[in-house]
């Protein structure tokens, strides 16, 4: 199990400060590590999380948000999360993402059965995608 990082806006090892975001972001990494290597990426004013490099949650303004389909959907509404929404335009955009239940937020096992379908909807998402056309190559 990876190290927690210093608490959120305490001065870390080194005297950085940490922000409450990044501590956050920290934990998020911890909760998902027993299911492979997490990695985080800053994006659009969060940051997209990765199992095993595949694109398995976002976390927006400190909440975690699990990358769901039509079959992992049903198990997340049953637990009473709701979906990632947000405002474009005056139109209300729903993507792939569903809230962490609040008991998968205290520890690793908990998170664990929910990470394996954040990561099971990330399978099938890749297994669908097709590769870009390569573009053709002008030789003088």
């Amino acid at each position: 199990m990876a190290a927690r990082s210093p608490v959120a806006g305490s001065a870390g090892r080194i005297g950085r400060v940490v922000s409450p975001a990044a501590g956050f972001v920290d934990w998020c990494v911890e909760l998902l590590s027993p299911l492979g290597t997490v990695r985080a990426r800053a994006m659009f004013g969060g940051h997209g999380l990765y199992v095993d490099e595949r694109f398995v949650a976002i976390v927006v303004d400190e909440v975690l948000y699990l990358k769901a389909d039509p079959v992992s959907a049903p198990a997340f509404a049953a637990a009473g999360s709701q979906p990632f929404s947000y405002t474009a335009k005056g139109r209300t955009m729903t993507l792939g993402f569903w809230r962490a239940p609040p008991e998968a937020m205290d520890a690793p096992a908990g998170m664990a059965p929910w990470g394996r379908l954040a990561l099971a909807a990330a399978g099938r998402a890749a297994a669908v995608t097709r590769p870009r056309a390569r573009r053709a190559v002008r030789r003088p």
